[in-house]
């Protein structure tokens, strides 16, 4: 993925400083529950001085839940600062004792708070006349206002520059040129077309009625055929790859939040009779543009074989043996592999198994980790699985397999996505820099 992001690094103060605020908020949030496998969680006896950046956790875990039913439908979350950030101290409380912790209702109450004090930071690093990206991306990893999603999205894939009076310019070359391609590429006869690119165009003319079958706006016929104008656009002029199953997935956020900036309301209202010939093209050149920087750093997962994504499964099965090592024995015993279920995960990054109104919310964390996500992805599938920790270790093979298959995320709302991220950036921290946190 084009950009850098904020998945590691960092001074060991400020890493001790973000694991430490991270514990606060999720012990918070977990008040009665356990932690799915045997984590143990220790502290640093020495004071601990907060850095001059914000932690990636801060009390805004259901900020713009209210806009759920605006736009796509999307949540707010808790935050991640990216590494090299730099800016005001955190007024955060101390997390030296355990009578400090907020509850649960205190934390939603507190997100509440502060939703218009965030929206005021994204306003502010938004009119600057070059955008400071290292503080775009540790506001965005906590989630984007929906309204301000596509302006974001293109300016962390770098499909837009920082600097305010370049933008409209390059975003008008960027479309005139993918109207180009599109005129070279697919706007031809299948006379002119490669009998590899005649199949390649069938395969993706046969996924794309099979994209998000259960939300309905996705079967509209203008929405299918943009889709393949991207994907078939997409898929020629990146040979290495070509088309590949799972990347018509990929396509989805991109053209949900585009798509927002000319239609409102809820998208189960929304009509394409609405827009004109010039906003589809407009809204399909930022579609192609986004999903090219977004899959830049990870080709290999889309290769011949797929070398990437079995490198992701491999390490998520070691992380899972680490984190809980019951569920890892149980899954061996059963003669289950992670390749079996985690495949799909990491070729659709997780968008077939949770509710497509969350989607958005969790591509914001993604597109804030810039170049790091694949690393982060073996922690947010972890963190993923393991919520059903318990549940597991009671199924047999057969019933492991149809329960992997077909989760029950379906009534999930943006809390349990928000747990799923608090999880994974508090292993991704504990495992990079303080592995004695973790003891099976």
């Amino acid at each position: 993925m084009s950009g850098g992001g904020g998945g590691g690094g960092g001074s060991p103060n400020n890493t001790e400083w973000r694991f430490n605020q991270t514990l606060r908020n999720v012990q918070g949030m977990l008040k009665g529950r356990s932690f799915p496998g045997k984590v143990l969680l220790t502290r640093r006896s020495e004071p601990l001085s907060p850095p001059d950046y914000s932690p990636r956790f801060e009390n805004d875990h259901d900020e713009y839940e209210h806009n759920e039913g605006s736009h796509e439908g999307e949540g707010q979350s808790p935050g991640n600062s990216t590494d090299n950030a730099s800016v005001k101290k955190s007024n955060l409380p101390s997390t030296s004792s355990p009578n400090s912790l907020p509850d649960a209702q205190g934390l939603v109450s507190g997100a509440r708070a502060t939703d218009s004090a965030r929206i005021a930071k994204f306003t502010k690093e938004l009119s600057r006349p070059a955008v400071i990206l290292d503080k775009l991306r540790e506001l965005s990893w906590s989630g984007v206002p929906p309204y301000m999603r596509p302006n974001i999205w293109r300016l962390l894939l770098g499909c837009a520059p920082p600097n305010k009076d370049r933008r409209e310019g390059v975003l008008t070359r960027k479309r005139l040129e993918y109207v180009e391609c599109v005129s070279q590429y697919y706007d031809i006869p299948d006379s002119e077309r490669s009998d590899e690119e005649i199949n390649m165009l069938r395969q993706i003319a046969v996924d794309c009625p099979r994209t998000v079958p259960d939300v309905t706006f996705f079967q509209n016929p203008q929405i299918q055929k943009s889709l393949e104008r991207i994907l078939y656009t997409w898929a020629i002029r990146h040979p290495a790859s070509g088309y590949v199953q799972g990347i018509n997935d990929l396509v989805t956020p991109f053209l949900v939040v585009f798509l927002s900036e000319h239609l409102e309301g809820n998208m189960d209202t929304w009509s394409m009779d609405n827009l004109s010939p010039q906003d589809i093209s407009n809204i399909e050149a930022d579609c192609y543009w986004c999903l090219s920087k977004f899959l830049d750093g990870m080709q290999d997962h889309y290769t011949f074989a797929q070398p990437g994504i079995q490198r992701l499964v491999f390490r998520l099965k070691e992380l899972v043996r680490r984190i809980d090592e019951p569920v890892s024995k149980h899954i061996e015993e059963q003669g289950l592999e992670f390749l079996q279920f985690a495949f799909r995960w990491f070729n659709c990054l997780l968008i077939r198994e949770i509710p497509f109104h969350l989607v958005t919310r969790l591509w914001d964390t993604y597109l804030a980790e810039g170049d790091y996500l694949p690393d982060f992805l073996v922690y947010i599938s972890a963190s993923f699985l393991l919520t059903w920790s318990d549940k597991l270790q009671k199924l047999e093979f057969q019933e492991m397999v149809m329960f992997l298959q077909h989760l029950p995320t379906r009534t999930w709302a943006h809390h349990e996505l928000e747990m799923v991220l608090s999880r994974a950036y508090m292993w991704h921290t504990m495992f990079k820099s303080s592995p004695s946190h973790l003891a099976s």
